[in-house]
């Protein structure tokens, strides 16, 4: 590969410098150094994808290079239609001999998509699944995903993936809700571990974990997609797969089977349940993200114009949902604003004259409703009421929850402003890595700020 990458490098510098011959009047001289760099990329590309782990994105970027290198020359005596100068991406041709390669580098400039997922059975049956018992789940990630697409979709624009990928992850991995927690204790719109989050700059920041930050989550998964790209040829199934089951186990499979893709019976058979319905779940809702049509389903009509609003006093998220009433929404605002303000509990007041994100088109109804008059005045009310079951500790003066039915431990931590799920299993001996609870049980809430 070392070799490979040095055969590119010095293609790109024989390139240039046919360029600069050109420019100082040699021009039949400079041609042939074009023409023979030109090639001799082609060739070092050829070689890149019959060599497993060798990163032929970095081929592609190279002739974008040259390609802008070319352009800046200005030249009219450089055209593309020599044949020996490049051309745009869709007619390169070094694609023109690569068709897989051809195939990655649409992914990565994020067009056509549609052209990459294959139909076979277990795409099929996802698409089963999202198109019967789970159609109002696609439904509302795709209502979810349109208010924060202005946040999450730029990332993926600047990185060059397709949208429909973008959607695919986020209706399976959170249905486009920014404070979903697994069980396993993956967190926020894009569903991040705590390790792999850190290492894809998501943490803790002035208390708030970063993982639930819509726009800071894409970018992560973009960073982290990237680099399963550049391990695994451009493959989008594997990268993928990655994502749910980890790269590690992913990478040695890779390895293993010298390079073999997802669909490949010696590494979809050693994969796990969760992995091998995972893939074909993303790759169907992408799908239909594209086709809605053909399979008569319907996405609602969206406003999603952003505003923010400075508080004209102190409310929480929760007192807003309930003063700003449906306003024109079936399932009201509560998620939109949880999702867009994703660093405010929903039980917290927030100061006034902060300033909250929320759809344009409910802006009347907060300046009408919340900002003084009797819906406001009664949200207020509503939102101080509690439920019971969150008691005076009998010693030592904490405090604890009665688990209801429905609980997780990820949701108690994450309601009462727990350090984390751990902490709060290891303060209730609560053992990992199931953290079963049962309704009726008696949590101390120790560390908890809620």
């Amino acid at each position: 590969m070392d070799a490979l990458y040095q055969r590119l490098d010095a293609a790109g510098e024989r390139y240039r410098s046919g360029l600069e011959q050109v420019a100082a009047g040699e021009v039949e001289a400079g041609r042939e150094a074009m023409r023979a760099a030109a090639s001799d990329m082609q060739e070092a590309a050829i070689a890149c994808t019959n060599t497993a782990g060798c990163d032929s994105a970095r081929f592609f970027a190279a002739y974008d290079a040259l390609l802008a290198t070319r352009d800046e020359a200005g030249d009219e005596g450089l055209t593309a239609g020599e044949g020996v100068l490049l051309q745009a991406a869709g007619d390169s041709p070094l694609l023109a001999h690569l068709p897989e390669a051809g195939r990655s580098i649409n992914l990565l400039n994020g067009r056509e998509l549609r052209d990459i997922i294959e139909l076979n059975g277990p795409v099929k049956a996802a698409l089963t699944e999202w198109l019967t018992w789970m159609r109002p789940q696609l439904v509302t990630a795709w209502e979810n995903y349109q208010y924060m697409r202005h946040l999450m979709w730029p990332e993926y624009e600047q990185a060059g993936l397709p949208e429909a990928l973008l959607f695919g992850i986020l209706a399976k991995e959170s249905g486009g809700r920014v404070h979903a927690v697994s069980r396993a204790g993956a967190s926020g719109p894009l569903q991040f571990m705590p390790a792999t989050g850190l290492r894809y700059g998501l943490g803790r920041v002035d208390g708030f974990d970063t993982r639930f930050d819509p726009r800071l989550s894409a970018r992560a998964n973009v960073l982290y997609l990237n680099d399963r790209f550049a391990e695994f040829n451009h493959n989008l199934e594997l990268a993928l797969a990655a994502y749910n089951g980890g790269e590690g186990r992913m990478g040695r499979l890779y390895r293993q089977t010298g390079g073999r893709g997802f669909w490949d019976a010696r590494v979809y058979s050693q994969l796990p349940a969760e992995t091998r319905e995972y893939v074909p779940m993303v790759l169907a809702a992408a799908w239909l993200f594209l086709h809605p049509e053909d399979y008569g389903l319907e996405f609602p009509a969206v406003d999603p114009r952003p505003a923010t609003v400075a508080l004209a006093r102190s409310m929480s998220i929760n007192e807003l949902a309930i003063c700003i009433g449906n306003a024109g929404s079936r399932d009201g605002w509560f998620r939109v604003l949880r999702n867009l303000n994703p660093r405010f509990q929903a039980n917290a007041p927030i100061p006034a004259g902060t300033e909250l994100a929320m759809p344009a088109r409910i802006v009347p109804a907060y300046q009408v409703h919340c900002v003084d008059g009797a819906r406001g005045r009664l949200a207020q009310e509503l939102a101080a009421a509690r439920m019971p079951g969150v008691a005076a500790a009998p010693s030592g003066g904490g405090r604890t929850y009665v688990v209801k039915a429905g609980d997780s431990l990820a949701a108690i931590a994450r309601r009462h402003q727990c350090p984390s799920p751990q902490a709060l299993a290891r303060a209730n001996g609560i053992k990992a890595p199931a953290y079963l609870i049962k309704p009726g049980q008696r949590l101390r809430l120790e560390g908890c700020r809620a």
